[in-house]
C-alpha cells in the first residue's frame, strides 16, 4: 500500500514540476544571476548554493549567495527601460512569495510558486 501512495505521490509532484517548469526555470536563472553579479558569489572562489523542494502542491527555489554586499536583496519597482534592478521585481511577480533571509554569511532568496490558484498560484 505504501508503494502505491509514493507513486501517486511522484505524479504529483511530476504534474507539479512540468506545469511550473518554464516559471521555476526562469526564477532560478534570475535569482543565480543575481547572486553571480551583486554579491561575492561572482568572485574568484564564490559559489552559491541552489536548493528546489517539491510537493503537490508548491515548488520552491532558494539560492542562497556568499553575501558581502552591505544590503539585502530587494524588489525595486524600475522603469521599463531599465537595463538593472527588475529582475527581483519580476519574480515577485511570477511566484507566489518571495522571501529573502539574511545571515551573516550572506542572503538566501526563496520563491515558491503554487500549482493550485486556490493556494494563490496561477495558471502558466
Amino acid at each position: 500500500m505504501q508503494e502505491h501512495r509514493g507513486v501517486e505521490v511522484a505524479k504529483g509532484v511530476h504534474a507539479v514540476l512540468t506545469g511550473l517548469a518554464d516559471d521555476a526555470e526562469l526564477i532560478v536563472s534570475e535569482l543565480s544571476a543575481n547572486a553571480i553579479l551583486h554579491t561575492a558569489s561572482g568572485r574568484q572562489y564564490g559559489s552559491f548554493h541552489l536548493a528546489v523542494a517539491a510537493s503537490a502542491q508548491v515548488v520552491a527555489v532558494s539560492v542562497t549567495d556568499d553575501g558581502d554586499t552591505g544590503t539585502a536583496p530587494k524588489v525595486e519597482h524600475q522603469d521599463q527601460d531599465a537595463e538593472h534592478g527588475r529582475g527581483l521585481g519580476m519574480v515577485s511577480v511570477i511566484a507566489h512569495r518571495v522571501v529573502v533571509h539574511d545571515s551573516d554569511h550572506g542572503h538566501t532568496v526563496t520563491a515558491e510558486l503554487y500549482a493550485d490558484a486556490r493556494l494563490g498560484g496561477h495558471p502558466c
